[in-house]
């Protein structure tokens, strides 16, 4: 049987699946990751079909690619969602889990990896780097509606923006694992370097190469004369430009990509926030990134059941995934919110949520393709193992979890959509707020 004619039945499969399933499973305590996972085991483990599921670590630069363009659309899509700014003010719960949440999160995987793994201190820190940051691929359940359709209520907003900040402010910490593994072969002075460029630069450079595009694209799209605007196109793949856009012109200043392409997608919907272009943008995307975590998803499903990632574990490493779920990221999460003026319950949810999915697996392998590490393939094996306990925990509990905050906040009387912004009306005065969703 023709290997090629195979894989081309099960991507036309895939495709299908992508478009289906989502409505198969919206009443159920599922999740399409599970699904796909669960498929990839299935498909790779008949001996009668061609094909290979290879480890992660034979193909480095593959799988740093094809992470790294999902996360990039998981990213834009994230954005888009946003229908309230971006505000220090309105952001309390965001910025506290971005600022004591992660590095908490960093400095107690790190410390385990060395106590439990036997990890020296650079990989140690790369593996708590690459499993701090919330997915913005997996989280898609807990996350914002589409934009404009409301479901920003607080638990959701701050889990939208944390998974879309955090990839890239973990991105300082990967870069501080991968310059100690280098000092180590070398001897050469490393601090001041990571410092002043890893972290005040590059984050700079991301922020304001994202921003002023958005901005930019935000007035082409929205401001020109309407024989002109490129909002009249329709198109959402014009979502897909804008995000390699912002991403390529960050790369190239030598700034921190995944934050430029959220900020990217924030700019834009600030230029004109209500429009329902953004509907089209968003859905062009949540398409493409569906599509693609499928097909990545069955090929981890496949590199479990005939890949050998698991090949590495050990008992000491099921014990540091299991306190990476269900101990340190709820523990650095509830202690972050504490003093907040918030529901126990909602803080709990937010605290619990931590999902760990393929950006775990991009950093993973962007670093090792960048230093040398120790144990790879028990990194690998952890990671893995940490998706999978994400993947299956988080999927089954997401749904009827939310369907309790909103009753919840139905009970008290109180709307989903927590924040409802003010439709402009013509001639530029206020309209009547959007009505709220409950």
């Amino acid at each position: 049987m023709d290997s090629y004619i195979v894989v081309l039945a099960g991507f036309g499969a895939v495709v299908l699946l992508t478009a289906w399933l989502p409505m198969l499973l919206k009443e159920l305590p599922l999740s399409l990751p599970i699904v796909c996972v669960g498929l990839g085991v299935v498909l790779f483990s008949i001996p009668q079909i061609p094909g290979v599921a290879p480890h992660p670590q034979e193909h480095l630069a593959i799988t740093e690619r094809l992470t790294e363009f999902v996360v990039l659309i998981a990213l834009m899509g994230a954005g888009l969602k946003l229908d309230r700014p971006l505000a220090w003010a309105s952001c309390a719960l965001t910025w506290r889990l971005l600022g004591v949440a992660m590095p908490l999160t960093i400095a107690a995987l790190a410390v385990l990896a060395h106590l439990l793994l036997g990890l020296g201190a650079a990989t140690a820190i790369l593996l708590g780097a690459a499993l701090a940051p919330t997915d913005p691929v997996l989280a898609s359940d807990v996350q914002v509606g589409p934009p404009g359709e409301g479901l920003e209520d607080e638990v959701r907003f701050t889990l939208t923006s944390e998974a879309g900040l955090n990839d890239g402010l973990a991105f300082p910490f990967v870069n501080l694992a991968i310059a100690l593994a280098l000092a180590t072969q070398t001897g050469e002075p490393w601090l001041l370097h990571w410092f002043t460029v890893d972290v005040i630069w590059k984050l700079a450079a991301g922020l304001a190469v994202g921003w002023v595009v958005g901005r930019f694209l935000g007035w082409l799209t929205f401001r020109l004369p309407n024989r002109a605007r490129l909002s009249r196109t329709g198109d959402g793949f014009v979502a897909l430009g804008i995000t390699c856009l912002a991403y390529g012109l960050t790369e190239m200043a030598h700034g921190y990509g995944f934050l430029a392409v959220f900020v990217a997608a924030l700019g834009l919907r600030s230029v004109e926030r209500n429009h329902e272009y953004h509907e089209k943008l968003h859905d062009f995307v949540e398409q493409l990134e569906r599509l693609f975590m499928m097909v990545l998803l069955v090929i981890f499903g496949g590199a479990i059941a005939d890949g050998g990632l698991f090949r590495a574990l050990s008992l000491e490493a099921v014990v540091f995934a299991l306190a990476t779920i269900f101990l340190v990221r709820p523990l650095s999460g509830w202690l972050s919110l504490m003093g907040r003026d918030q529901r126990r319950d909602e803080k709990a949810v937010i605290s619990f949520f931590g999902i760990r999915g393929l950006g775990s697996a991009y950093y993973l392998a962007y670093a090792l393709g960048h230093a040398k590490f120790e144990a790879p393939d028990l990194l690998w094996s952890t990671t893995g193992l940490i998706v999978l306990i994400s993947i299956l925990l988080h999927g089954t509990t997401v749904t009827p979890v939310m369907r309790y905050l909103d009753r919840q906040r139905q009970n008290r009387g109180e709307a989903v959509d927590a924040w409802c912004p003010v439709e402009p009306g013509p001639s530029g005065t206020p309209a009547a707020p959007r009505p709220e969703s409950v």
